[in-house]
Order: structure tokens, then C-alpha cells, then sequence
């Protein structure tokens, strides 16, 4: 038995196959399912790529949905950046596309457990105008997809996307993935037709997660087709992947707290994911102090208490090693039971060496704190039995 600390990811990603939605979409949805347009390779787009491209550079192409990119505001220069960051990482995509590439990855960087989050398929139920019932067809057939993708490794969790252009439906899409054991479900931070995470119309969706004790993921993804945070004053992929992961999760929390999930349903669980850490001691001081303190009585029946207490709870959030410098901050305000380790393998943003990285934290951190958050929060955030014991799951 190694006396090493297990580790949790608990925010990693799966490499959808276009061909899948044509074998898990209902017929009725078949004909509009999503296709990959590779870029001309004679066009102007190919050429400047090509021409400031590192050794192998591979083509990207764009996933198109009715014959419009799924995704918005993506530049050349960013398709580029992103190309170029995969030819460093030749293998990271294939891994992140099958079963065994991920154990082997995890293998390797000595990870246990992993949680699988969606790539393409979240931005299929991120396109504001899309009808529900279409909406509601791609989440179906992602979680169907998923749970078969990851049905023959213990090591390997699906996480069920829900749709909420129709709150009336997420509850009989939750009771049908938690029948097939599911443990968590993902959400966008984003307003989906006109809806906050705080709307009332999502109200029976939460409740039933409690019940179920099911853990809800907050994920954006920038470049989306629905509102967020910068896309209404900026163009660039710099720009908008500043703004979208911690704004949107600023305000996540915020829709939470002002509409009363937190307060109704204490025993849910809230996992604000991949926006690292370093905004929450600055958000919670601001709305303890300035919102709360002097502004709380208009929101006073569905909000009892301090915000940051809501936060400390039932509320958890993934940090990246950079933070590091000044975790000391966030475990003074929240504590180190509320932090959750998570490498987004194998997506282009962030560096392939997490788990060295974390484990440097050692020596500031402590090793309780540490081991809590590689294993220990994470057990706690989704449900899992005894989180600990510390017996490794077996090689997949």
C-alpha cells in the first residue's frame, strides 16, 4: 500500500466523437446532429496558420451546428494559440477520447479517480435560440454516451450535463441519470433563456438533487452562444477567457445566494469549477461587508445569513498551483475542506503537470491540508463512501 496522498480530479474532460450523435440522438434529431468543417486547406485561414505554425501543427477544425460554428467569436490568432499548444501535447486529445487513454494518463501523473466533464457536447446546450426539446435531445444523448464511455473503469465518473432551456424537464432527465448511478450533474454558470441558476422555475430541479444528493458542477466555457461575462465588450480569446471563467462564476454564486437555493436547500452541494480560487476571498469579503451589511434587507427572507457563510457550507472550488502564492488567503477565509484539486486534462489551457505542481505546495500547505485537497473535499463534494479509506483504486 503506498502511504502517498490518493488523488481526486475532480474536474476533468472527455473528448467527444462527432460521430457519436448520430448514434445516440433519437432519429427525430439525427439529420441536424453536429459535424466537424475542417478549415480549406488553400484558403487565407490555412496559409497564415500554416505559416506561423510550430512542427507538428495540426489542422483544428470547427464544430458547426445548422451551418453555424457552435462556438462564438473565435479569432484566427486564437485557433493558432490553441493548435499550437496541441502540437506540444501530440497525444493529450487522442488520451482524452477513450477509456484507456485516460487511465494511462492518470497512471502516469499517479491520479486515482476521475470525474469526466464534457468538452463539445456543453456547448450544444449553451446556444440561447436553440429549442428545448432539441436542447434536451443532445444532453440526453451525451449522459447516454457517457455512461457507456465510462461504465468499464471504478476509476473513470460521468458527469450528466442537464438543459435548462426548459427547468420543467431537468428533473425527469436527473431521476433518469441518477438511476443509472450518476453521482454529480453539470450546469452553466450562464443565464439560459433569460433564467439566472437563481430562477424559481429551477426550483424543483435543486430540491430534487438534494434529495438525490447529487453534486452540481458549475462549468463555463468561453465562446459560447449565450450570455456572458465580457462577450458584450470584447473580441479577443485573451480577452474573453479572462472574463468567463471567474466572472461567470461570481456570479453563479451570487444567483444562487440572491434566489434562495442556498438557504432552502442546505444540503446541497455547489462545486464552482475551473475559475480557480483566488476570487472567492475578495467576493465573499465584498458581499459580507458592503452587499450584506448594508444592502441585505432587500433580499432578507431568502437570505438569513452572511453570504461567506453559505459558502462554507455547501459550496466548493478548484484551484489551480499558481495559486499557491496566496492559497493561505482563501484557506483563512473558507478553509482547506472547501478547495478541490483538478488538472482539465486535456484541454489546452492549462499545463500538463498539475499533479508535480500541487504536490510542491507540501511545504506551505501541510500535508492534512494537502492531502484534503486531492482526495478528501472531493470524496465530500461527490458523494463518494468512505473518502477515508485509503486503499487505491485498481489500475484501469
Amino acid at each position: 500500500m503506498s502511504d502517498r496522498p490518493r488523488i481526486l480530479d475532480a474536474d476533468r474532460h472527455v473528448i467527444e466523437p462527432i460521430e457519436m450523435w448520430r448514434r445516440y440522438l433519437p432519429p427525430a434529431y439525427r439529420d441536424g446532429a453536429p459535424t466537424l468543417q475542417p478549415i480549406p486547406p488553400d484558403g487565407e485561414l490555412a496559409r497564415a496558420l500554416r505559416a506561423r505554425a510550430p512542427a507538428g501543427f495540426r489542422m483544428p477544425a470547427i464544430m458547426m451546428l445548422d451551418g453555424r460554428p457552435v462556438w462564438a467569436k473565435v479569432s484566427e490568432r486564437a485557433l493558432l494559440d490553441i493548435g499550437r499548444t496541441l502540437a506540444e501535447r501530440p497525444n493529450s486529445l487522442a488520451r482524452g477520447a477513450t477509456p484507456r487513454g485516460h487511465t494511462a494518463s492518470m497512471d502516469e501523473a499517479g491520479i486515482d479517480v476521475a470525474f469526466l466533464y464534457p468538452s463539445f457536447a456543453s456547448y450544444l446546450v449553451a446556444i440561447d435560440d436553440m429549442a428545448p426539446d432539441r436542447a434536451a435531445a443532445f444532453a440526453r444523448a451525451y449522459n447516454d454516451w457517457i455512461a457507456e464511455f465510462c461504465a468499464g473503469s471504478a476509476r473513470l465518473r460521468p458527469v450528466a450535463i442537464i438543459s435548462r432551456h426548459e427547468p420543467a424537464t431537468m428533473t425527469d432527465e436527473l431521476a433518469r441519470v441518477v438511476e443509472r448511478g450518476f453521482r454529480a450533474v453539470v450546469l452553466r454558470p450562464n443565464p439560459i433563456k433569460g433564467r439566472t441558476l437563481g430562477h424559481p422555475d429551477l426550483e424543483p430541479f435543486y430540491a430534487a438533487c438534494e434529495r438525490a444528493s447529487i453534486a452540481v458542477g458549475i462549468h463555463d466555457g468561453t465562446h459560447a452562444r449565450v450570455p456572458t461575462a465580457g462577450a458584450d465588450r470584447f473580441d479577443s480569446h485573451f480577452a474573453l477567457h479572462a472574463c468567463s471563467h471567474p466572472m461567470e462564476q461570481m456570479m453563479a454564486f451570487l444567483a444562487l445566494l440572491e434566489g434562495g437555493v442556498l438557504e432552502r436547500h442546505p444540503a446541497l452541494r455547489i462545486g464552482l469549477l475551473e475559475a480557480g480560487c483566488g476570487w472567492v476571498p475578495y467576493w465573499l469579503c465584498r458581499l459580507d461587508e458592503l452587499a450584506y451589511k448594508y444592502l441585505g434587507g432587500e433580499v432578507a427572507e431568502h437570505v438569513r445569513r452572511e453570504p461567506s457563510a453559505y459558502f462554507r457550507r455547501q459550496c466548493f472550488v478548484t484551484m489551480d498551483p499558481f495559486e499557491g502564492r496566496y492559497i493561505a488567503d482563501l484557506i483563512a477565509h473558507v478553509g482547506a475542506d472547501r478547495v478541490l484539486f483538478s488538472t482539465d486534462f486535456p484541454h489546452p489551457d492549462h499545463d500538463a503537470d498539475l499533479v508535480p505542481q500541487m504536490r510542491a505546495l507540501a511545504p506551505a500547505l501541510g500535508e492534512p491540508a494537502l492531502r484534503c485537497i486531492l482526495w478528501d473535499n472531493a470524496a465530500r463534494f461527490y458523494g463518494l463512501p468512505d473518502p477515508g479509506e485509503r486503499a487505491r483504486a485498481a489500475p484501469g
